[in-house]
């Protein structure tokens, strides 16, 4: 759980453009000024809100491969940014006007530099072909903004899953002409810059494998939650290799460079992020827990810890709005237009300085929201805790919510406090063996499929050859 990001404003102006890799004249409600300043925006929302992985070799390395690419691309001259983010999820994405992003999860089941210059390549595409500013002028863009089918308060809308623009940016899905197009040009990128692209092939058959299974959840969706997966896309790779006259055994993999960078690199979830024992949140890093009602669903995501209820009708979180004192936090939310407070009380809570509210909201569609709001000081932050459901319901809830709210204390359990990431480790193999037999000699905490993929086979039964790297999760 980290600080959410706060959302801008978007000015759009009607203009026609060309496309700066087909030639052809388009439809553009976003010029290349208004397109870079959104993605500038958008891509410091991202970095607050998700964070990046705090590795400045691996963030160089990675920059450094796909800045090469963008430079030779058609264009050349927008503020390119090429970033790994911390999340476990198995995903990459572009945000408008040169922002790039991928993330620590989808690096860690990759093979080789040239998977990971075919998915650079891929999204640079997406932007060299201004998918997103296509998406955005066909008025996409209403879909994301706050307050769209949630609260007047955009307290609620970060709390329903719509954050800010960045956030809503970077979900943005394109159609299988798009991802055609920018499998295309992720191909001819790659190629171009020396590549094997042949790894294309073995990075759809790894989306494919992980899809399948491989536990890697995190607060991103997985790669082909946002990039539509048409059944052909190897098939069309296959034609791509044919086509080409290049000698691909003059090309370059560059496998040991790239995993020898992955050496140490958390997989998974990170507990010092805060993590779930049931249905109580530890947070090591900021020290603190609290326990959610029995039985909810309950989720760490970026910008808030949420629980809801087993029959979807109401909604617990706690997030870090800021640094104001409890009762100024507090009087903020409730002088909100359409905002109102009753039975404000500043008791604290387990010690810690409080202040507490029951409200009421109208929705967009006119429903009538109820809920509890806390805001309490701990650790030089404020924290909002705030349950809410249908005014109608909120009776049958208000007890849950108070508990969950008095169960907030310091974090004291020290196997909590000390709790670990774990990381890839990498072994060089000193004998052929069989995944299984790797498992078997260098236990991992990862299950054993979920260690065949990481290494690129889709069987434990397959072979790991001699003098090879080979990754494990200790």
């Amino acid at each position: 759980m980290r600080q959410a990001a706060v959302a801008g404003l978007l000015t759009l102006t009607t203009a026609c453009a060309t496309n700066p890799v087909t030639g052809r004249r388009e439809l553009s409600l976003v010029s290349e000024s208004q397109e870079v300043a959104m993605g500038q925006q958008a891509a410091a929302e991202v970095r607050q809100s998700m964070g990046l992985v705090p590795d400045s070799n691996l963030q160089g390395y990675v920059r450094t491969i796909a800045m090469r690419m963008a430079k030779a691309s058609e264009r050349p001259q927008l503020p390119w940014s090429f970033e790994v983010i911390d999340d476990p999820a198995v995903n990459a994405f572009a945000l408008p006007g040169g922002p790039i992003f991928v993330t620590r999860g989808i690096l860690s089941f990759m093979q080789n530099e040239a998977e990971l210059a075919s998915v650079l390549g891929h999204e640079i595409g997406h932007v060299t072909a201004k998918h997103s500013v296509q998406q955005l002028s066909k008025a996409q863009l209403a879909q994301l903004g706050l307050g769209v089918g949630s609260i007047v308060s955009s307290d609620f809308a970060a709390l329903s899953g719509i954050v800010g623009q960045g956030l809503g940016l970077m979900m943005l899905k394109y159609g299988r002409d798009a991802e055609t197009q920018a499998d295309d040009l992720g191909f001819k990128y790659s190629l171009t810059d020396g590549y094997d692209v042949r790894a294309m092939k073995s990075m759809f058959a790894m989306l494919q494998r992980v899809s399948g299974g491989a536990p890697a959840a995190g607060k991103l969706p997985q790669w082909l939650s946002t990039h539509p997966d048409p059944e052909n896309r190897i098939v069309k790779t296959d034609q791509r290799l044919a086509a080409i006259t290049t000698d691909l055994s003059k090309t370059k993999l560059n496998r040991d460079p790239f995993v020898r960078v992955l050496d140490g690199l958390v997989f998974g979830e990170n507990p010092r992020q805060g993590f779930f024992e049931g249905a109580r949140f530890n947070h090591p890093d900021l020290v603190f827990r609290i326990d959610f009602p029995a039985g909810w669903k309950t989720q760490n995501q970026s910008s808030a810890v949420i629980g809801v209820s087993p029959n979807q009708d109401a909604m617990f979180a706690l997030s870090i709005p800021g640094k104001d004192a409890p009762d100024a936090a507090l009087g903020k939310f409730l002088g909100q237009q359409g905002m109102q407070g009753s039975g404000t009380t500043t008791n604290s809570v387990n010690g810690f300085p409080a202040a507490s509210a029951d409200f009421q909201a109208q929705t967009a569609d006119g429903k009538t929201v109820g809920g509890r709001i806390t805001f309490l000081s701990h650790g030089g932050n404020t924290y909002q805790l705030i349950g809410y459901t249908l005014a109608q319901n909120y009776p049958t809830h208000r007890a849950g919510f108070g508990q969950a709210v008095q169960s907030f204390n310091r974090l004291t359990d020290q196997a909590a406090l000390s709790k670990q990431p774990v990381r890839i480790r990498m072994v060089r193999l000193t004998r052929d063996m069989s995944v299984d037999e790797f498992y078997r000699q260098f236990p991992s905490s990862a299950p054993v499929q979920t260690v065949a993929i990481m290494n690129g086979v889709g069987a434990s039964t397959e072979i790991l050859k001699a003098g090879t790297w080979a990754k494990r999760v200790q």
